[in-house]
C-alpha cells in the first residue's frame, strides 16, 4: 500500500459503518464538518498519522480520534480541532490528547483563533491512567483553553455530538459556544446518575441544547442541525478581527495544490550526493539568495532568501563533499566545528534582524574523532544548541533525508520548538543510523548473551541480527514519528513549498518582541 493510499484509509477514521451510523445520527463526520466550515482548499492538516500502528488491542485509533489543521473561515486563518466520532465515539486515547495540545501550542505561539468542533465521549477508560493526571495529558487541555482565553487569543466552540465528564469543560470554556439539538453537554450521563444517586433523568433533561440555551444558560447559541451550526460559526468567526497577514502573498498556493515547480524534487531523496542550492532554487521564491559565509564552513550552507515574498534565513545541510581553505575534505551532512560555528551565528544574526529561519536537515550527526574533539566538537555544537534553544524568532523545520542523533538537536528537531515541523516520506528519525545501530545493539545482546553462559553461533547471531536491524528500521520509518507527533505532516516532496508558505504565512502573523539573550556562550 502506497502513502497515499495509507493516507485515504486514515482520513475514512472508523470505516465507513462508523461513517454510516453518524449519518443515521443525522450528524456529519469531523471531516465533512471541516469541509463545510473551511472556505474551500484552504485546510492543511496536521497530524494525520497520529497513533498510527499504535492501539493494535483496542482495534486501533486512526488519526488518534481527532483531526487538528490550519484552515481559512470567512477569510481568517484559524486553527480547527475537530474530533472524529467514528474512532471509540471521539474517545480521547493518549495520543488524542497530546495531538489536540500541540495543536493549542500552535495557535497560541501564532495567535491563531481556535475553533472546536466537539463530538467525544470523554477519556478511554481502558487506558484513563496514560490520558488523565500527567501535565501533557487531558487536564492541560482545559488549562490551555483558560490561557488561551487570557492571551486574548478567540476561542470557539461547536458541541454537534456529545461531550461528556471532565470534556464538557473544554467548549465551556470558550468564548463562545454552539451547540446542535440531539447533543449532550454533562458531567455524568442519565446511566452514571442513577448509579451515583439513584435519580432518573432523560438525556435532554439533564444535558440537552434545550435545557442549556433556556434553563442553565451554559450555552450562547442552540442550533437545528450540524449545517445551521456551522452557518452560524462561520459568521461568528467572521467578526474577529482580519488578520494582517492574512492576504495573498507572492507565489501563495492553496495547500491542497502543488506548489509551481522550477524542476523535479524526486532526485533528492534518492543516495547520492547533490548541492542543496539546487534544492533552494525549487523551494523558495525566484529571487536572489545571499549566502552567508558561502566559503567557510561549507558543510552548512546558511543564507537569505524569500518565501511567499517574506525575508527567511536557511540553515541547511550541504549533501556534497566539499574542501576546506587548506584542503581537508568534509563530507556532506556532517557537522563540523566550522559549520557550527558559522551557523550559530548566522541563527544571531536572524534574530537580530528578526527574521524567521527556515531548517532544511539531512543530518548524519557531528563528526567524531580525535581531531575533531581536539578541535572543540562539543563546545561548537553546544554553541549551536544554545542559540536555537533561545531563539525567539519562527524556526520551522523540513527533513528531506536523515535526522540522526544530535544533529537533529543542533538543527532545530522537535524538542527545539519549531513552529511547525515537516517530513519528506523518506527520511529517517533516530538516535543514529541503522546499521550502526543494529551493530551496536546486538553487541550488548551478545555481551548479555555471554554473561548468563551462552556462546551464540553463527547462524544465532545472523538471525539476531536481522531481528535487531528490522525494529530499529521500523522505528526509523517517519511514520513512525509522525505516530508520535515528532513531526506535523508527511509531505511529499513536491507538496514542500506549498506547506513551508502556509507554514511561514502563520508564523510571521505575531512577532512578541521579546528580546534574544543566550547566556553563556560556549566560544
Amino acid at each position: 500500500m502506497t502513502l497515499s493510499d495509507q493516507e485515504t484509509q486514515i482520513k475514512l477514521g472508523g470505516g465507513a459503518k462508523a461513517i454510516a451510523r453518524q449519518h443515521e445520527k443525522n450528524r456529519l463526520t469531523a471531516r465533512e464538518r471541516i469541509d463545510n466550515l473551511c472556505d474551500p482548499g484552504t485546510f492543511f492538516e496536521l497530524g494525520l498519522w497520529a497513533a498510527h500502528g499504535m492501539y493494535a488491542e483496542w482495534g486501533g485509533a486512526p488519526s488518534a480520534g481527532v483531526v487538528t489543521g490550519v484552515g481559512t473561515v470567512s477569510g481568517r486563518r484559524v486553527m480547527v480541532i475537530a474530533n472524529d466520532a467514528t474512532v471509540k465515539a471521539g474517545a480521547f486515547f493518549p495520543m488524542t490528547a497530546k495531538k489536540v495540545l500541540r495543536a493549542q501550542r500552535i495557535a497560541m505561539e501564532n495567535r491563531l483563533p481556535l475553533v472546536y468542533l466537539v463530538d467525544s465521549a470523554g477519556v478511554f477508560l481502558p487506558l484513563q491512567d496514560e490520558v488523565f493526571p500527567d501535565e501533557d495529558d487531558f487536564g492541560r487541555i482545559f488549562r490551555n483553553n483558560a490561557v488561551i482565553s487570557a492571551e486574548g487569543i478567540p476561542q470557539f466552540a461547536a458541541i454537534m455530538g456529545n461531550c461528556v465528564a471532565g470534556g464538557g469543560y473544554l467548549p465551556v470554556l470558550c468564548d463562545k459556544l454552539l451547540m446542535t439539538e440531539g447533543s449532550g453537554l454533562y458531567l455524568a450521563g442519565p446511566a452514571l446518575v442513577k448509579a451515583a444517586i439513584g435519580q432518573v433523568v432523560d438525556s435532554e433533561t439533564l444535558g440537552g441544547a434545550k435545557m442549556h440555551a433556556g434553563v442553565s444558560g451554559t450555552i450562547d447559541y442552540r442550533e437545528e442541525n450540524d449545517d445551521k451550526c456551522i452557518e452560524r460559526l462561520r459568521r461568528l468567526v467572521e467578526h474577529v478581527s482580519a488578520d494582517s497577514a492574512s492576504g495573498p502573498r507572492e507565489g501563495a498556493v492553496s495547500p491542497t495544490e502543488t506548489a509551481p515547480s522550477r524542476g523535479p524534487l524526486a532526485r533528492f531523496t534518492e543516495p547520492g550526493e547533490y548541492d542543496v542550492r539546487d534544492l533552494l532554487k525549487l523551494l523558495l521564491d525566484d529571487a536572489p539568495f545571499d549566502e552567508y559565509k558561502a566559503e567557510y564552513g561549507q558543510s552548512l550552507v546558511c543564507g537569505t532568501g524569500k518565501l511567499g515574498g517574506k525575508p527567511i534565513g536557511i540553515v541547511a545541510n550541504q549533501r556534497k563533499r566539499v574542501k576546506t581553505a587548506d584542503g581537508q575534505l568534509q563530507f556532506g551532512g556532517v557537522l563540523y566545528v566550522d559549520s557550527s560555528d558559522k551557523a550559530a551565528r548566522f541563527i544571531m544574526d536572524c534574530n537580530q534582524t528578526r527574521i524567521p529561519i527556515l531548517f532544511i536537515q539531512n543530518v548524519n550527526g557531528f563528526m567524531v574523532g580525535r581531531d575533531s574533539e581536539q578541535a572543540g566538537i562539543i563546545r561548537a555544537g553546544a554553541k549551536l544548541v544554545n542559540v536555537i534553544s533561545n531563539s525567539v524568532v519562527p524556526k520551522i523545520t523540513l527533513i528531506t533525508g536523515g535526522s540522526f542523533g544530535a544533529g537533529n538537536y543542533a538543527l532545530c528537531g522537535k524538542a527545539f520548538d519549531p513552529r511547525f515541523i515537516f517530513a519528506w516520506p523518506t527520511a529517517k528519525y533516530a538516535v543514529m543510523g541503522g546499521d550502526q545501530a543494529a551493530s551496536t545493539l546486538l553487541d550488548v545482546q551478545v555481551q548479555t548473551l555471554k554473561r548468563q553462559g551462552k556462546e551464540p553461533d553463527a547462524d544465532e547471531l545472523t538471525a539476531l541480527r536481522d531481528k535487531v536491524k528490522a525494529s530499529y528500521d521500523e522505528q526509523t520509518d517517519i511514520r513512525y514519528a509522525a505516530a508520535r507527533l515528532w513531526v506535523d505532516a508527511i509531505v511529499p516532496p513536491e507538496q514542500s513549498r506549498a506547506a513551508l508558505l502556509t507554514a511561514v504565512e502563520v508564523a510571521t502573523r505575531h512577532d512578541s518582541g521579546r528580546a534574544f539573550k543566550t547566556g553563556v556562550l560556549q566560544v
